[in-house]
């Protein structure tokens, strides 16, 4: 069973990077407000494709809690009923969480397949923590973390609500990340705990305080990122995507900070990566790190230089986070052989 809870880890930790690369979707395609309600869609479970499911119309039955729009406003049913020959003001109230009312569909089903993705995610993790009752004798911390992350896993469904409920508030999406890449370094931390595999690292007390360093770093360009991309999405709201080209014409200080921030963290980076061969530590997971930068710079500057082409937002964020968490499991890593030499 403790092999099979390796692998449910593993399913648990990809479909984790799904949402993440889903929500990256929805931001790249401006979907956010797809789904304007939430946890159902336009007041469904499986959201409308055409305008006209959202329209009011005569001797058509609507179940409660579906949406309208109307007058530029959404409009919920009250109870289950069928509509007459005129409009009845009394079978609906109106959404007051905020005043978005616009449907598209392609947004729709983006933020639509996102909530899916983050279900799944949701039933995985859970179905982890009841399998982490296995270690109940042996490894009692796996199961407290399996049911932690279960807990963050519903705490970031409901910042999902609030974000939009708040039409896509900054604070919130960045909190929104932030919960993202800790749910991701527990998952990692339970694997870590969980797979008894040797180790051939070297143990170095300056590669490890570096690799705490460089840790934070990333986490302190994350939220940075968040908050250049809000920047952009406004922006985007006001030019429209035609005129790309002059979205960053006018950057907030953020985002040279977020810029010039990147070369810290490549060559804080490049340290570890020469100290680790130098030394022959045994961390080849350095070198993944260099690539991932190394597409991180490369997105940012092609979306600078090339105005946003497609993909290259997606491509940022989810770089971002694997980035995160190669760094989290190297960290693992070092500790894991710091205590196999305290051990002996």
């Amino acid at each position: 069973m403790k092999i099979n809870f390796t692998k449910i880890t593993k399913v648990a930790l990809v479909l984790v990077y799904l949402v993440i690369v889903a929500g990256a979707l929805v931001r790249m395609t401006g979907s956010g407000m797809g789904c304007p309600d939430w946890p159902r869609c336009f007041g469904y479970y499986i959201p409308p494709t055409d305008i006209k499911e959202l329209m009011w119309t005569p001797n058509h039955t609507f179940e409660k809690g579906q949406v309208i729009i109307k007058d530029e406003k959404l409009w919920v049913a009250k109870e289950t009923f069928t509509t007459g020959t005129q409009y009845d003001a009394a079978n609906w109230q109106e959404y007051t969480k905020h005043d978005y009312a616009e449907f598209n569909p392609v947004h729709t089903w983006v933020e639509y397949v996102n909530r899916l993705v983050g279900a799944l995610a949701g039933l995985a993790v859970f179905i982890m923590a009841v399998a982490s009752f296995k270690f109940w004798r042996t490894k009692s911390s796996i199961i407290l973390l399996s049911w932690l992350t279960v807990f963050l896993m519903g705490f970031q469904a409901w910042l999902g609500k609030t974000v939009v409920d708040s039409v896509l508030s900054p604070v919130k999406i960045t909190t929104h990340m932030v919960v993202a890449l800790i749910i991701v370094a527990i998952i990692l931390y339970i694997l870590h705990l969980a797979k008894p595999t040797k180790v051939a690292f070297k143990h170095d007390k300056m590669f490890k305080i570096m690799l705490w360093a460089a840790l934070f770093l990333t986490l302190i360009q994350v939220v940075l990122g968040t908050q250049v991309r809000q920047f952009v999405d406004e922006r985007v709201k006001m030019l429209g995507y035609e005129n790309m080209h002059l979205i960053l014409d006018n950057p907030l200080v953020t985002f040279y900070f977020h810029r010039t921030f990147s070369f810290v963290l490549f060559f804080s980076n490049l340290y570890l990566y020469l100290r680790n061969k130098r030394l022959g530590l045994g961390f080849a997971k350095t070198g993944w790190v260099m690539v991932l930068l190394l597409i991180e710079i490369a997105s940012g500057i092609a979306m600078y230089y090339a105005d946003f082409p497609f993909g290259m937002q997606s491509t940022h964020l989810v770089a971002a986070s694997l980035l995160f968490g190669v760094q989290f499991y190297m960290i693992l890593e070092s500790r894991r052989k710091q205590l196999d030499s305290e051990n002996f």
